[in-house]
């Protein structure tokens, strides 16, 4: 019935042919692996008394492979955290000196790794996951990130000597958010470092540049880390995330189709460095290590009207620039640049705001609009206006009102209040 089930759906995919029973294929076959995965009895499928448990698993590389190409076919999965603990398991079997079972291998591991990203539909394209949004993939509020240790225990074991297995758990601690106890930080982090290297593949530095954004927070807090930790963190780590984005002269990301910019990918750097110039200690080394100049130097990609990009790239200029105000990037940014990048992430605040880092940061946002709108027209103007109401609308659906939230708040109205009452007939802001 597997078989059977495997051939018509393959024959579905390569002919084209049935596509009206295609997704109840798909569907199907996916319901009756995700069972003979889940009766994997530690490894022993030689004595599957049916035989179904054991073909499936000698098949299920093909499978996965089916899967991938049948995705957009099929519901995702939602027993993703089922799944994983059949990896888990097999994880365990594997490394065990106890049982020693050479039936069991890290060639199963990544095999029940590529079905469970499989059947959550995640895009066997890795170049491509910044624009999954992952709903299959959340760990849930039953799960702590201490259920997941084995994947950073796994992954620190077997990297890089299995680097196909290794990537796909780099690649699930991206996707999950998953971050590492703060005991294995340093190694973690050591190793993201050698993930970004500039010889690495693609999806390798890619994969490293979102595990790193899940630790971003930890990093931010630069100044309260052990030395050791901190010292690597600034001399390695720090170049090493903008190779991600902005290759080292004379090098290039190979068969990377937007070496320049990639909305997915440059949103990710943008928040990271957006938690890090929260922190006065950063400033230095973002400018130092030229993470300011990549940011200027996709001003005018990030205003793109579908894109959120701007409020964070805004945040890392207002919060380090005005401490260095004879950097030479800065010079050729025109007030014309300052205004659109502007007005721009005000477009952008009403979709971010959900976030409290974004939230506190209004306040300088009003202020450094303040300083970049004298050349505005009155049509510029009256946008703007419909974008700090927007902003003042989706507070009123934030949980917290604390004092601090209220000032916040406050200071959005009298924003919006001086622009209402400034634009004149002209079409200028008044003195």
């Amino acid at each position: 019935m597997l078989l059977t089930h495997l051939l018509l759906l393959l024959l579905c995919l390569t002919k084209r042919l049935c596509s009206a029973a295609l997704p109840q294929t798909t569907q199907s076959l996916l319901k009756r692996l995700q069972r003979v995965l889940w009766a994997w009895d530690g490894g022993n499928v030689e004595k599957d008394r049916t035989g179904v448990t054991r073909r499936a698993w000698k098949l299920l590389d093909i499978i996965c492979r089916i899967l991938e190409l049948a995705q957009g076919y099929y519901i995702p999965s939602s027993h993703t955290m089922r799944n994983l603990d059949v990896c888990k398991k097999i994880y365990s079997r594997a490394r065990s000196s106890e049982h020693n079972d050479p039936s069991v291998s890290l060639a199963d591991l990544r095999n029940a790794l590529r079905f469970t990203l499989a059947a959550a539909q995640v895009p066997s394209d890795h170049t491509r996951f910044w624009y999954d949004q992952d709903p299959s993939l959340e760990m849930g509020d039953s799960r702590s990130r201490e259920d997941f240790d084995w994947l950073v225990d796994c992954y620190l074991e077997i990297y890089p000597g299995h680097q196909e297995v290794a990537f796909d758990i780099l690649f699930l601690l991206g996707v999950m958010k998953v971050r590492c106890i703060p005991a294995k930080q340093h190694q973690f982090i050591e190793s993201l470092v050698a993930c970004m290297g500039t010889t690495m593949p693609v999806h390798w530095r890619y994969a490293a540049l979102r595990a790193t954004n899940n630790l971003r927070e930890e990093i931010a807090l630069i100044d309260t880390i052990d030395a050791e930790l901190r010292d690597m963190v600034l001399t390695k780590l720090s170049p090493a995330i903008l190779t991600t984005v902005c290759p080292q002269p004379g090098t290039t990301l190979a068969n990377d189709p937007h070496h320049f910019f990639n909305e997915g990918r440059d949103l990710c750097y943008l928040k990271l460095i957006f938690a890090l110039a929260r922190n006065s200690n950063w400033h230095p080394h973002l400018l130092g290590d030229h993470h300011i100049d990549r940011c200027i130097s996709i001003i005018e990609a990030c205003c793109l009207p579908y894109l959120i990009h701007a409020f964070y790239l805004v945040g890392i200029l207002l919060r380090t620039a005005p401490e260095r105000l004879s950097i030479a990037s800065l010079d050729g940014v025109t007030e014309q640049q300052w205004w659109d990048v502007m007005r721009s992430a005000w477009r952008s605040a009403r979709y971010v705001i959900d976030d409290r880092h974004c939230f506190e940061f209004l306040p300088v946002l009003v202020e450094g609009t303040k300083r970049h709108m004298h050349n505005a027209s009155k049509n510029d103007l009256e946008w703007l206006i419909g974008y700090v109401d927007g902003v003042l609308k989706a507070s009123e659906k934030r949980d917290s009102k604390q004092g601090e939230d209220e000032c916040i708040v406050v200071a959005v109205k009298e924003f919006s209040d001086m622009l209402k009452k400034s634009v004149n007939s002209e079409g200028v802001i008044s003195p």
